[in-house]
């Protein structure tokens, strides 16, 4: 199987550092095309493409531009996250490194369209090359006419502010990374409202992936109807994919939705070091749930992936094979979530600690029915009542674990002889 190269066609044929090898490569045709367009038609082809965004939750694309258009308080603001905190994930990293101005492309559009007049990339801390890279493209950008006052010679002023990270996995949550824009602890909020009518400086505000912007030029310049072409019904388009974990080759791939894990995996991956078995894969990152082996024929496609509770997530895919301990990897997750838990909320910030205890009784072969129970009402009760994403998603790797690798926990019980 091949790589179908749509948004990383760029990557590696280009000198990320210059405007004029990204214009040579079509580069700003999409913006030129879709200044001439009604705003509402740049938002109608976003919506007949299907777009669902990149970064994790799977949200149409086109909802959100229709509601920061509909939205009369200005000024109002666009905020691309980059903040890539998770585990697994390093697509945007790459896209940022390799073709950045494709990113700043796709945050102008979706700005003329929705009125929006100051965009915010809010890159991880750690990522001081693609802050670099990033900085420069839009300062190449405004020299070139493509950001900044009179855009094109049009009624239309947009720029972008870089906004750096501090190592914080939880303002990639999206009112957690507002509040941190905003000068304050990164911190979710209590919702509604949302972004879109009151977010950053409680200003209309619409948030969305590095990957998902980068997708808007080629639906303008395709139109969403060729666009919605390729990959399911209800996963249009083309994903990237990281692939890492036990496998001979790690890197981003990009592959059209509806690809089986499996493919991507043998084909792209090369198979398993050592020509292992493949014991477990975890999808999404490490908010993602863990599969057996024998569900990797299951085909990439959000509605797939929201049969056991999850989304596609950012697109990880990490293989672990037969030498590793589920227990192992379970405890090593939650403890990075407990970690990086802002403590705003009980269940989170309580949760984690619990799910800690119990799961080292089952490490230690010390656990009980009870415990199990109690792990599995827990991580559910974490599920369902958290604040924000992290503590809703922190226990799917236990949720799902608890359904696929249900014996081995079974095994780890410590059954009392009774005499």
């Amino acid at each position: 199987m091949m790589e179908m190269k749509v948004i990383s066609k760029r990557f590696g044929k280009v000198n990320p550092m210059s405007i004029a090898d990204f214009i040579k490569t079509d580069g700003y045709t999409a913006l030129k095309k879709a200044v001439k367009m009604e705003k509402i038609t740049v938002i109608e082809e976003v919506q007949t493409s299907k777009l669902r965004g990149r970064g994790g939750a799977g949200f149409p694309t086109h909802l959100k531009m229709m509601g920061l258009a509909k939205e009369t308080n200005i000024p109002k603001y666009i905020i691309c996250n980059a903040d890539e905190g998770e585990p697994g994930n390093f697509k945007d990293r790459t896209l940022l490194e390799n073709d950045p101005f494709q990113v700043i492309e796709g945050m102008t559009i979706v700005a003329y369209a929705t009125g929006a007049t100051l965009g915010f990339v809010y890159i991880r801390g750690e990522y001081q090359e693609a802050i670099r890279i990033m900085k420069n493209a839009i300062e190449e950008a405004k020299l070139n006419n493509f950001l900044g006052n009179k855009i094109l010679g049009k009624n239309f002023n947009f720029d972008i502010q870089i906004r750096s990270g501090a190592g914080s996995y939880v303002c990639g949550e999206e009112f957690a990374l507002i509040e941190s824009i905003e000068g304050k602890p990164g911190r979710t909020r209590v919702k509604p409202p949302f972004p879109t009518s009151k977010g950053v400086f409680s200003q209309p505000t619409l948030i969305n992936n590095v990957e998902t912007f980068a997708n808007i030029p080629v639906i303008i310049n395709i139109t969403g109807k060729e666009f919605a072409k390729v990959g399911t019904v209800s996963s249009t388009g083309t994903k990237l994919i990281c692939l890492s974990g036990n496998t001979k080759i790690k890197g981003v791939f990009e592959i059209p939705f509806g690809v089986p894990i499996r493919d991507v995996i043998n084909d792209f991956g090369g198979g398993v070091k050592n020509d292992r078995k493949i014991k477990m894969v975890q999808l999404g990152g490490s908010c993602g749930p863990i599969i057996p082996e024998y569900m990797l024929d299951m085909i990439i496609d959000y509605e797939r992936f929201e049969e056991f509770e999850s989304k596609t997530g950012a697109g990880a895919i990490i293989v672990m094979d037969d030498r590793f301990d589920l227990f192992d990897i379970l405890l090593k997750t939650v403890h990075f979530f407990e970690h990086e838990s802002c403590g705003k909320c009980v269940p989170c910030r309580e949760g984690h600690v619990q799910l800690s205890i119990i799961l080292k009784k089952f490490i230690n072969k010390e656990a009980t029915t009870k415990d199990l129970d109690s792990l599995e009402s827990l991580a559910r009760v974490m599920h369902q009542t958290s604040l924000c994403g992290l503590g809703q998603t922190s226990p799917t790797s236990i949720i799902s674990s608890l359904r696929y690798f249900r014996d081995e926990f079974l095994d780890r019980i410590d059954h009392p002889v009774n005499l």
